[in-house]
């Protein structure tokens, strides 16, 4: 027997735990067809049956406001998903069940999910779940995302929900005044036999929410005047009757149907003691405290990044080192010990030895955004950006998911309502420093700032918080005038992070490391190699060799910088590829071990503090990888904005970079 079933909900009401709880490692992630939305699939088997389950994106109401909620709704009226299981957050029942109220309307195969009850029952919350089944006219299950509690039943509710489907919407009461106009527009609609494909009450409530998607299909019916004239007509009613829009009485007629079900099924104390949730934010979300709070967070994680993961790093670099002499001991100096240990090992290895880093970086990004904080951090930057830059806070979660990759980062401006703001925090985030480019600062780091690693480290990150914030201060004012649209996020409960979500988010991200490690990194280090090793004849690495020709000759563009030897910048130019690569490239010229003396010894021939801190503010700010100009391209559906992108950060920075070179050399750190 096979099942497919989506998850929808709220954000933050669990959903992606629960979904990882389900499917563990038997998941993978891709785009919905023909949409940039992320799709995250998995698979479970339970007592004979196979079940497919789709994590659907996290909606507050299934409008044609945004591409997550576009796709959540095709998904549910789609014939070939069997149920849709809402994962409702039971400390906030009222604002989860709007949504629900809105499948309901559409008739979908509806299973409950009722979670995080734990913290219900901390705040004196009573549900009657059996009520609250009868009244809703479908199955609700208590559960916990965050462990197996009701995962068994809820399992069991899918199955029989498969077997015995329910049209939800027959429990669905609005009230005679709406329900008499409701009905006499639907007669209208099924006049036209082409728009009976989803249920007609659907569509009579979309049309009077003005929903973009439906009145484009509406106008294609040769009755669409008479449709439309008819929802007029029940529009100017409405506003004679209750002094509202149509869209404003629909809204409050759910609200009145979700206040009733809860009359019956919930019971709250009368005086509510306020949550630990609510008393930690008097302290991290105060308009003073909040920001310092925010920024000795991000010190701690990159003092744990190096102290933590620098004895791994050094084990891992053995490993590679011993491989190496081993290789050399049995082939001798061939092209091919050449190619395997200077190529290969020196470029692939010169990056995976910063995977420990790697992976400490993106367990504590993982749990601090499973943690709750993550959306503090956006509302505590939301009067920073709004005053300075003219961006509300919500730009700041994309930018925060780009300390770990830009391409998340940029798919994430997706929630934001204005395509103004969208394309403008889009061009701010190659400036976060993301962990491609941990590689470089943890190899310049440990040659030249070994007293001050994690001060150093945290200056590179906080450096592209600040030019983000001027670059697109300047932008706003130039390509991107216009009236900020207001910031209203909600802020979810904090709550322990789940061990198996983090350590699957981390899994993730770093089997994505090293599959970039095996594949473009790779192919960037053959290259670098063979230009290294031609002509023939040339000393391997040389500034006589094709890859020392390019250099010279791009060299004196970075002179001004501090960084003019040929070497840095070849590195800066295949960097392009991926941020990675620079660190590869410096492997492959310089061979692995060199002499016995390692990496860090080598580029001391090249740079001094200062320069190493330009060199490294030049990768932080310039140009992003490949892989995040063709997201911003798939994004925005042009190849004007990817192009503005690499003229943007290249020139910042250059600038950038010149200022930090100079002055450090006028303050006397040359």
């Amino acid at each position: 027997m096979n099942i497919k079933i989506g998850l929808a909900g709220n954000p933050n009401v669990g959903k992606t735990t629960l979904f990882n709880q389900l499917t563990g490692l038997h998941q993978h992630v891709g785009n919905w067809p023909g949409k940039t939305v992320e799709k995250a699939e998995g698979h479970l088997n339970f007592e004979n049956a196979r079940i497919e389950v789709i994590d659907l994106p996290g909606n507050y109401a299934l409008s044609a406001h945004s591409i997550e909620e576009i796709v959540s709704r095709v998904f549910i009226v789609d014939e070939s998903s069997d149920v849709i299981v809402n994962v409702v957050d039971a400390t906030n029942l009222e604002r989860n069940l709007y949504l629900t109220t809105q499948m309901m309307e559409l008739g979908a195969n509806l299973v409950l999910a009722v979670n995080m009850n734990k913290f219900a029952k901390k705040r004196d919350y009573n549900i009657d779940f059996k009520e609250l089944s009868t009244l809703l006219g479908i199955p609700v299950v208590e559960i916990e995302a965050i462990d197996d509690t009701g995962k068994d039943e809820l399992l069991r509710a899918v199955k029989d929900a498969t077997n015995k489907p329910i049209d939800s919407s027959k429990k669905l009461v609005y009230g005679a005044e709406l329900e008499s106009h409701l009905k006499e527009l639907e007669k209208v609609i099924k006049r036209d036999i082409s728009l009976l494909d989803v249920p007609v009450s659907w569509t009579a409530i979309k049309l009077l929410e003005h929903d973009k998607i439906i009145e484009e299909k509406v106008k294609e019916s040769k009755y669409f005047l008479d449709i439309f004239n008819e929802v007029k007509k029940v529009e100017e009613h409405f506003k004679d009757i209750f002094n509202e829009s149509s869209e404003e009485v629909i809204a409050n007629y759910r609200y009145a149907f979700i206040e009733g079900l809860l009359n019956e099924s919930l019971k709250k104390p009368e005086v509510e003691e306020p949550t630990i949730s609510e008393k930690l934010d008097k302290i991290i979300t105060n308009r003073i405290l909040g920001l310092p709070i925010f920024l000795v967070i991000m010190w701690l994680i990159f003092q744990i990044t190096f102290t933590v993961g620098a004895p791994f790093q050094d084990l891992i670099d053995q490993g590679f080192t011993l491989l190496g002499d081993t290789i050399l001991a049995i082939l001798g100096e061939t092209t091919l010990s050449s190619f395997i240990v200077d190529g290969i090992i020196g470029g692939v290895g010169g990056v995976i030895v910063f995977l420990p880093q790697i992976v400490l970086m993106f367990l504590m990004i993982s749990i601090l955004e499973d943690s709750g904080y993550l959306a503090r951090a956006a509302f505590v930057m939301d009067k920073v950006m709004h005053k300075l830059v003219g961006l509300h806070g919500k730009s700041f979660i994309p930018m925060i998911l780009g300390f770990g990759c830009g391409v998340p980062g940029m798919m994430a401006t997706r929630t934001m309502e204005h395509e103004r703001d969208r394309i403008l925090t889009m061009l701010t985030i190659p400036f976060m420093s993301c962990t491609a480019r941990l590689p470089v600062y943890t190899l310049f780091i440990a040659a030249f700032f070994t007293a001050y690693q994690g001060e150093v480290m945290f200056s590179l990150y906080f450096l592209g918080v600040i030019v983000a914030i001027v670059v697109a201060a300047i932008l706003k004012k130039s390509l991107f005038k216009g009236i900020t649209s207001p910031f209203v996020m909600e802020l979810p409960s904090y709550k322990l992070p789940s061990l198996k979500g983090v350590l699957i988010h981390t899994w993730e991200k770093a089997y994505g490391f090293v599959k970039k490690a095996g594949t473009i990194i790779l192919a960037a280090a053959i290259i670098v190699w063979m230009l290294s090793s031609f002509p023939v004849g040339v000393e391997y690495g040389s500034q006589d060799s094709a890859i020392g020709q390019i250099g010279t000759v791009i060299s004196p563009v970075f002179a001004p910088l501090g960084f003019g030897d040929w070497q840095p910048s070849v590195a800066l130019l295949f960097g392009v590829v991926a941020k990675e690569v620079v660190v590869g490239t410096f492997s492959s010229i310089f061979g692995v071990g060199e002499d016995g003396a390692g990496l860090e010894t080598a580029i001391h021939g090249l740079f001094t503090p200062l320069t190493a801190y330009a060199f490294m503010t030049f990768v932080l700010l310039y140009v992003p990888c490949f892989a995040a100009l063709g997201t911003v391209k798939q994004e925005t559906n042009s190849w004007k904005w990817p192009l503005v992108m690499v003229a943007v950060t290249t020139a910042t920075a250059y600038i950038v970079s010149f200022i930090v070179y100079h002055g450090g050399m006028l303050l006397g750190f040359g």
